[in-house]
This record gives C-alpha cells, sequence and structure tokens, in this order.
C-alpha cells in the first residue's frame, strides 16, 4: 500500500510518537522510510551567516541520524534522510513530489488559539496542500514518555 514513507523532523520531543510511528507503519509495509529536516530559510535567510546556516544544518543531521538509528533498530531495509533548507511547508511538499512519497507521518504541537494564529503549523498547512495522505500524531504526554 506504501513504498515510501516520509516523517519529517524538527529533532524535537514532539516528533517521538511521529517517528515511532512512521517506522511502524515502514516495517509493516516494507517501505522506504525518508526522513527530512528542513532548515527554515523564511526568517533567517537575510540575517543568517554561512556559518549560522552551517549550525543548524547540523543540527538538522543529528536530528535525520536520530531518525536513522532508530530505523535501523526496528530493521526498516531503507531509509533516505535528507537536510533541506527554505520554507518548511514548501520544502515538505516539494520532497513529496521530487521522491515520490506515498504517505506523510507528522507530529503535532498541539497549539491552539492566539499560539496556533500567531505561530502557524507547519503541519496543518501540509495537511491542507498536501496531494498525498498526511497521518498527524500528537505530542507524547510526559506519562507516555
Amino acid at each position: 500500500m506504501y513504498d515510501d514513507i516520509l516523517i519529517p523532523t524538527d529533532g524535537s520531543e514532539g516528533t517521538r510518537g511521529a517517528i515511532e510511528h512512521g517506522i511502524d507503519l515502514a516495517t509493516k509495509y516494507g517501505a522506504t522510510l525518508h526522513t527530512l529536516y528542513v532548515v527554515n530559510t523564511n526568517v533567517t535567510v537575510e540575517t543568517t551567516s554561512a556559518q549560522t546556516l552551517a549550525a543548524l544544518e547540523e543540527i538538522g543531521q543529528e536530528a535525520i541520524d536520530e531518525v536513522t538509528q532508530q530505523a535501523e533498530a526496528a530493521d526498516v531495509e531503507t531509509i533516505e534522510g535528507t537536510v533541506a533548507q527554505g520554507v518548511p511547508h514548501h520544502a515538505i511538499l516539494d520532497y513529496v513530489d521530487e521522491n515520490d512519497v506515498d504517505l506523510v507521518v507528522m507530529g503535532t504541537h498541539g497549539r491552539t488559539g492566539l499560539d496556533r494564529y500567531l505561530l502557524g503549523s507547519v503541519t496543518e498547512k501540509v495537511v491542507r496542500l498536501s496531494e498525498v495522505p498526511v497521518v498527524t500524531v500528537p505530542m507524547l504526554s510526559e506519562s507516555e514518555s
């Protein structure tokens, strides 16, 4: 049913449940697991030095490595990891198109009200604009950790 599954990650604890869910689906379907970290250049491109961008990409690579290690431990056979730059939801949707991804698995932070309005939601934008199914996984509570 699914050949290519994408788990976008920002390296936060909020993505842990989505990572676990995505790895489980990749294992179940024998799918290639893709993981993507996006350095948000929407707010930083004009004020960010090359050194800062390199540091952000390093953080992204660490987040990708963490997902890769978890997937390898679960015996996922094929894993692709990418660090990209751009507006996060655009970069995620572009990755989906360019890599024939069948399913996106994303975490939600559970923001509501003014926080959601002011900060926006990458997950919400991907859900609204994606041409492939998007599974959203709520952030795990501390008791579920």
